[in-house]
């Protein structure tokens, strides 16, 4: 059965502007393209008219990136949310706290949802993991999310895209199933 049948929500995860600035969260950021392949999966989630929303993290810190007061609060151009897209405020790592998107969920019947957005390892993770805990069918798209470099407890740096293949194989098969843009985009 194809992901239109399944009335299939796409959920775009706090692409905001204040993630270009690389270096305050860590440098090195993988899947520069992230936001080209979300952009196709939203070009595609409208054309079939199935259900989009779109999450911002609002910091509770207001010298953060993603403070409201200041530019980089805004969702960048690539993934701007059209009229009638619920556009979801929250101030922790999952979409669920804090926000109204599992009412939502349930009150339009879906099950099913695609994860798109920032950060592999925070935000994509920690909203994938709680998804995958309340009962929805989850798919995190792999291309269409990225991190940034980490430093360890140690002081030990770690690169992007280790971080974001280990969070990934953390939730394949345990909270979601991890696929591409084009998988998903033959899915639909």
């Amino acid at each position: 059965m194809k992901l239109r049948e399944q009335h299939t929500a796409l959920i775009i995860i706090d692409v905001q502007k204040g993630f270009n600035d690389e270096d305050y969260w860590g440098g090195n950021r993988n899947n520069k393209d992230a936001e080209l392949k979300i952009a196709q999966l939203l070009e595609k989630w409208r054309a079939l008219k199935l259900p989009v929303f779109h999450i911002v993290h609002s910091s509770v810190h207001p010298d953060s990136k993603l403070h409201e007061s200041n530019p980089g609060f805004e969702i960048k151009e690539e993934v701007q949310p059209m009229e009638g897209e619920p556009v979801l405020v929250k101030n922790v790592n999952s979409a669920f706290i804090g926000t109204d998107l599992k009412e939502r969920l349930d009150e339009q019947g879906i099950h099913k949802l695609v994860l798109t957005g920032l950060t592999t390892n925070h935000c994509v993770s920690t909203t994938a993991r709680m998804a995958g805990n309340l009962g929805f069918d989850v798919l995190v798209i792999s291309d269409a999310t990225a991190t940034f470099d980490r430093a360890g407890v140690n002081g030990e740096k770690f690169d992007s895209e280790l971080i974001h293949q280990i969070s990934l194989a953390s939730l394949h098969n345990e909270f979601a199933q991890v696929i591409t843009t084009e998988k998903v985009l033959e899915l639909v």
